[in-house]
């Protein structure tokens, strides 16, 4: 996959997300994950506002973090937003947990150009 692709820019950018707000990860996880991703990598202007509001809300357990995001994101300017069908799929698979990390290990990477890369 391509990142300088618009279209599989705006798929990882989709996994990320999706793998930050899954049950499958710990809290302290995710924090760490969105610690060291820059919210410039998201190029869309939502997405962008959904990492940061993850991020802001930190390490909390992700059934909370469900709970919190709609009225956060939609007080941020995004009045309809719904969150079940900018997730959906909303249940993510254990093996596809794999895919969404591989997705946010991309970004992760695109979030520090020159260092070495994360991904394998």
């Amino acid at each position: 996959m391509t990142t300088s692709d618009p279209e599989s820019l705006s798929l990882l950018e989709k996994n990320t997300l999706r793998f930050l707000c899954s049950v499958l990860i710990k809290g302290g996880t995710r924090g760490e994950i969105c610690r060291l991703l820059d919210p410039s990598v998201f190029q869309d202007p939502l997405r962008r506002v959904v990492f940061e509001e993850i991020r802001e809300l930190g390490a909390i357990d992700s059934r909370r973090l469900r709970e919190l995001l709609p009225a956060r994101v939609t007080n941020r300017g995004f009045p309809d937003f719904d969150l079940q069908a900018f997730l959906a799929p909303h249940e993510v698979t254990e093996q596809e947990i794999d895919q969404l990390f591989e997705s946010a290990l991309q970004l992760l990477d695109m979030s520090h150009p020159g260092e070495e890369e994360l991904t394998d």
